[in-house]
């Protein structure tokens, strides 16, 4: 008898002993917790399923807590979620690592209340306290991405892709993935593609449930990206950025804003070129008083067309126009 027929039952060859002792009825399974949790969630509470978790895990003895943990999570989490949404007037908030959290955070409270340990002990996920105790309005915003429809969307639209944007796309999310950082610039005429690329590159970064920043000079522009937002609304930039001698975000360094700039991999920042220098300039300093890092470390992509419109001076001049332009930034040099 060889160790694989140890692991064969019936013809069907178990990837564990453990299994395979199993399907043979030497070890009890967890079928009547799942059945137990099951029937609890069809008339009790969110808050009375995690307390009834909590008291098996530290009383009975389970096979495999973390396979419960994984069918029944939505369920011990559900009144988590419906707070989220009523907090941040979102109704299309959808479970994510944040909500999840808050309720292994709950339950092993109740665990240590009964004399128990961390979660970490019975081979559940270990929750991260650094989090807010509020649920961050960015992060979860950020993060809230169903990760299927962003596979099928890379599926659909990444073989469609000619050899520039091919190599742009390759370059780029090298540098997000291995962190080399850098700033990179899309260059090209309305019509070529660049909005395209763009989302292709959010698609690719979010589906590993990274944040990314995606900004607009224009809201018009800003609808056009998925996620997308104006720059001055995402980095809080001044409204007057050419009467500003030295220009700022309006961002704190423990602000829940901060710590998405400092978390994302990605910014990406469309029609760029109708902005004011001083509002990359601004987003500079911001990002290195966060990251302390040049453009804070992380990936940019600036797009736009200098041939089109520049940023717009009131009662300007060209030569005004060219000296707010983003070349004549000092930043310019780093692209």
């Amino acid at each position: 008898m060889s160790f694989t027929d140890l692991r064969t039952y019936e013809g069907r060859v178990c990837e564990t002993y453990k299994e395979a002792c199993q399907l043979r009825g030497l070890l009890e399974n967890d079928e009547h917790w799942n059945k137990a949790l099951e029937e609890a969630a069809a008339s009790r509470s969110p808050k009375i399923l995690r307390n009834l978790f909590a008291i098996m895990l530290q009383t009975c003895s389970m096979s495999s807590p973390e396979q419960l943990w994984l069918n029944h999570k939505e369920n011990l989490s559900e009144d988590i979620l419906h707070e989220a949404r009523i907090q941040h007037q979102n109704m299309d908030l959808d479970y994510c690592d944040i909500i999840f959290n808050r309720a292994l955070i709950d339950i092993e409270d109740k665990i240590i209340l009964l004399g128990g340990s961390d979660l970490k002990s019975f081979g559940l996920p270990q929750p991260n306290r650094n989090r807010d105790s509020v649920l961050p309005s960015e992060e979860l915003t950020e993060r809230n991405y169903d990760i299927d429809l962003l596979t099928t969307y890379i599926e659909e639209n990444e073989p469609k892709m000619v050899q520039d944007q091919r190599e742009a796309f390759e370059k780029i999310t090298r540098a997000v993935f291995d962190r080399l950082g850098g700033v990179f610039f899309l260059d090209a005429p309305g019509g070529t593609g660049k909005t395209f690329l763009i989302n292709l590159l959010l698609a690719k970064v979010r589906q590993r449930n990274e944040i990314v920043l995606a900004v607009a000079s224009s809201g018009i522009a800003a609808t056009l990206l998925t996620g997308g937002r104006t720059a001055h609304s995402a980095f809080r930039l001044p409204l007057n950025l050419a009467n500003t001698e030295t220009p700022t975000c309006n961002i704190s360094r423990n602000s829940g804003k901060a710590k998405i700039l400092n978390d994302c991999k990605l910014i990406v920042w469309d029609e760029c070129t109708m902005s004011h220098k001083a509002a990359f300039e601004a987003l500079d300093v911001t990002l290195k008083d966060i990251r302390r890092n040049r453009m804070g470390g992380v990936t940019m992509v600036l797009a736009g067309d200098f041939r089109q419109t520049l940023p717009v001076i009131s009662r300007g001049t060209r030569a005004d126009e060219m000296q707010a332009c983003l070349k004549s930034s000092y930043l310019w040099n780093d692209i």
